[in-house]
């Protein structure tokens, strides 16, 4: 009896045991069945894109548009486009858990993602209004003459903030053919100031609120935008170009073709670029992906701290005895404007190329050191070289001028000696004493500069790769791009351009630090109105030399007080 209650019992156990044990087996079986297949299959995504008005409309018009699905590397939801031969006409992204369109792209928005207005793509939290547009009041109201507002300088900082902003806005919003014409009367706007500026002078910005409180205003607004850096910044494609190309000269590989896949286009720029990036990529090695890039933030941080420093530091050089209060208000000038801001928020090497410029401002009088420095600059980003006929050409003020009309009279002025004491016999001489270290420290930088790439790829992979690329290039982010049958508008402007970078190195004659940034700053957003493709990232390339035709001109108001 007892051996058929075990027996039993244990036929019981055993009975409750295989069930149990092949229902495991079988939900195991459908776990990894539902790891393996998609709840949203290829054939199905392409049914479900096809109902997009989007994508139905084109297939209206041209039913022989042919579809394809991939996965989105970054999310895995499929993204099906719809082909005529090699063009994308439309891409429908579908989620791949509940099988809903979460976009539909057409026209430039299909090839250009930046174009789409996704949220925090460039500048993250800047962008918030509770952020954007308090920093602009900052900048407006430090800088703003409150015992005469009514003052055309106070419009140039309206037209940079709201003139910027209402196009930043519609690019926010992905409606980019709104936000890109409007752009244009902004940059024209601040091309007739600065030539007005250079040719026929007039008074400046003349802030009124005491240069102590600017100051720690500077202090407060560089901590903030450091932090806003570190804690929510990230980094586009620019700057991780810069990290790569400093991780391959690092490795003593070529430069130029030899980007990887994810950043293909990113040897665009020059090479002094990348090896300004060397440094921070050796202290914060690249982990051969794009992640976090520390070495980008750290490189936006110094190029933005290292371009207030420059500015600090000229604008004592201009006004040596307003107690360093000249320097101040271009360094919060700087600090305060919400676009170099942006700059770093986007981790760029938008502001290496003003410190560039800046520096060399700085050393103006030294004809052989701003040579070098606007070698270097061109060697970055190939704009700069539009103004060396403006830098090869400067000889100081007339000193029978009395400074210009453009602004002081400058502590460079030329002498009746050269440099090395030689006696200047006419003005042809002293232009071709300046002219001369000029050209060969410019010759020698850029030799230097360009001595690797030279040897490996050689010049023509390099011309290829950067100049040739950006002449090629194709981009919605112009008036040209958006209006091809502007062509003839665009030639037209590129001839101004160039004749404009030709007039400076002649006119006016008589030109003080002050005038030559006017005159840089001009031929800088004449340059920017014929590119194939602009954007905000470039505002910081002639804005410090703005600032210094702003508030470096004429008896401002903090020199009429003396030093704060």
């Amino acid at each position: 009896m007892d051996l058929r209650l075990a027996l039993a019992a244990a036929a019981g156990v055993l009975a409750l045991m295989f069930p149990a044990a092949a229902g495991a087996q079988g939900k195991g079986s459908d776990q990894r069945a539902g790891e393996d297949e998609s709840p949203v299959s290829e054939e199905r995504a392409v049914t479900i894109a096809k109902g997009d008005p989007n994508a139905a409309d084109a297939l209206r018009r041209n039913p022989d548009l042919h579809p394809s699905a991939n996965r989105s590397d970054s999310d895995g939801d499929w993204e099906v486009g719809f082909f005529d031969d090699d063009e994308q006409i439309v891409q429908v992204v579908v989620d791949d858990d509940s099988a809903e369109i979460e976009e539909s792209w057409t026209g430039y928005q299909v090839a250009w993602t930046m174009a789409r207005g996704y949220d925090g793509a460039f500048g993250r939290k800047l962008n918030a209004p509770y952020v954007w547009l308090p920093l602009c009041a900052i900048f407006i109201l430090g800088l703003f003459d409150w015992r005469r507002p009514l003052r055309v300088a106070h419009l140039d900082l309206f037209v940079i903030t709201a003139g910027f902003g209402v196009s930043h806005f519609f690019f926010n919003e992905g409606e980019i053919g709104v936000s890109v014409p409007l752009a244009y009367p902004v940059l024209v706007y601040l091309l007739v100031r600065t030539l007005w500026l250079a040719f026929r002078g007039g008074e400046g910005l003349r802030p009124s609120l005491p240069v102590k409180w600017l100051a720690i205003a500077t202090l407060a607004l560089i901590g903030f935008r450091i932090g806003l850096n570190v804690a929510d910044s990230n980094v586009i494609d620019v700057g991780y170009a810069g990290v790569v190309g400093a991780d391959l000269t690092t490795d003593r590989e070529p430069l130029y073709g030899n980007f990887p896949e994810d950043v293909s286009r990113g040897d665009t720029y020059g090479p002094a670029n990348y090896y300004a990036y060397a440094p921070f990529e050796y202290l914060l090695p690249w982990g051969g992906s794009w992640d976090d890039l520390p070495a980008a933030h750290a490189a936006a941080i110094f190029f933005d701290l290292g371009t207030i420093a420059a500015l600090f530091l000229l604008g004592r050089r201009l006004r040596p005895s307003d107690g360093g209060a000249l320097g101040i208000l271009l360094a919060f000038g700087w600090a305060a404007c919400p676009y170099t801001a942006f700059a770093l928020e986007s981790n760029t090497n938008d502001a290496l190329v003003p410190l560039l410029l800046t520096c060399a401002l700085l050393f103006l009088a030294q004809p052989a050191v701003r040579g070098g420095l606007l070698g270097l600059a061109s060697l970055t980003k190939f704009a700069p070289l539009a103004l060396a006929p403006l830098f090869g050409t400067y000889r100081g003020s007339d000193p029978r001028a009395g400074g210009t009309a453009g602004g002081p009279k400058s502590e460079d002025t030329a002498s009746p000696q050269d440099a090395g004491g030689t006696a200047v016999t006419g003005p042809a001489r002293r232009a071709l004493a300046n002219l001369a270290p000029f050209i060969a420290a410019f010759v020698v930088v850029s030799l230097v500069v360009l001595a690797e790439t030279i040897v490996d790829p050689g010049l023509d992979t390099f011309w290829d790769r950067t100049i040739g690329n950006q002449v090629d290039r194709e981009s919605p982010f112009s008036i040209w791009g958006q209006e091809p049958e502007l062509g003839r508008l665009q030639t037209a402007l590129e001839v101004f351009a160039v004749g404009l970078a030709l007039l400076v190195a002649f006119r006016p004659k008589a030109r003080s630090p002050v005038t030559v940034a006017a005159l840089g700053a001009a031929v800088l957003i004449a340059l920017q109105l014929t590119v194939e493709h602009w954007f905000y990232l470039y505002i910081p390339w002639f804005f410090g030399f703005l600032l210094v035709a702003w508030l470096a001109r004429e008896a401002p108001g903090v020199e009429r007080r003396g030093p704060a």
